[in-house]
């Protein structure tokens, strides 16, 4: 999809990092805005700020965990704009803890805001962007933790492990059917956003995640100054993706350096040895 001027992108998670990013880059090609976030607030400044007319901008507070907010995130942008040509699953948390220290109630967030709302958002946006006329482009934010298994980050790789398998499964399904919608997949490393603080937004249903135990405090830190010190900023990954778009290239790792790391992991796969620790 080369053209974005007049035409309507949905972005999950705009309040902040990467999803603000984007939507800053989707306004500077004119497109019209729909943009979703947990926290309301945060997602009315942020929207203030955008070159974008108030007729073509709508923002909602959605929590892409439940099917119900994710559905009535579909029928607002086709029944305001008639129409979805960019779709950014971008919504993502994460929590650094040991595999065997996180509860029940980790797992379903973790994957309820990671995985579960590209599966809901799949089920609701598709049938009717199949349906429309032109090109249209789904992207999803995954990791490159959905390419590698960092330690203390069980949770946070599963899902994104999930998002990336969904969405090659997906790129497939579609080009199968000569459907015109393109699907890329983002798998970013460290970039200086405020995932490693993701408690914040933890809706109370979920609960309160316990306090780390030494070693997993310690991963806690390693993994908070490592987002901090990344070099590529969320205008970088913006960047990435509306080029990816532009050339319809799936698998955008805007992180040259760890291909390295994945690289290795496939050949530690291929050759049946033992997990390469990261």
């Amino acid at each position: 999809m080369r053209e974005f001027k007049d035409r309507t992108a949905v972005i999950t998670g705009a309040a902040s990092g990467i999803g603000l990013a984007l939507a800053q880059r989707a306004a500077r090609e004119g497109m019209r805005l729909v943009l979703a976030d947990i926290d309301e607030a945060k997602l009315a400044e942020a929207a203030k700020a955008l070159p974008v007319a108030a007729d073509a901008l709508c923002t909602r507070r959605v929590d892409v965990s439940r099917e119900e907010d994710i559905a009535a995130l579909a029928d607002e942008a086709f029944g305001r704009f008639g129409g979805v040509h960019l779709l950014c699953n971008n919504a993502g948390v994460g929590l650094t803890r040991l595999a065997w220290e996180l509860t029940t109630a980790d797992w379903e967030w973790i994957l309820g805001v990671n995985l579960w709302s590209v599966v809901h958002a799949i089920r609701h946006f598709v049938p009717r962007m199949l349906a429309q006329e032109g090109e249209s482009h789904i992207v999803n934010t995954a990791s490159v933790a959905g390419l590698l298994s960092t330690p203390a980050m069980a949770a946070y790789n599963v899902s994104k492990h999930g998002v990336v398998t969904l969405s090659e499964t997906l790129y497939t399904e579609l080009r199968a059917q000569q459907a015109k919608i393109g699907v890329s997949v983002l798998c970013p490393a460290w970039v200086p956003t405020a995932i490693h603080t993701s408690e914040r937004n933890r809706p109370q249903r979920f609960g309160e995640a316990a306090p780390p135990s030494a070693a997993s405090a310690a991963y806690q830190e390693r993994m908070g100054q490592a987002v901090k010190s990344g070099r590529l900023t969320a205008d970088d990954m913006a960047n990435a993706v509306f080029d990816a778009v532009a050339a319809d290239r799936f698998y955008v790792i805007p992180h040259g350096r760890i291909k390295q790391a994945v690289r290795l992991r496939m050949e530690d796969i291929l050759e049946e040895r033992n997990p390469t620790p990261l």
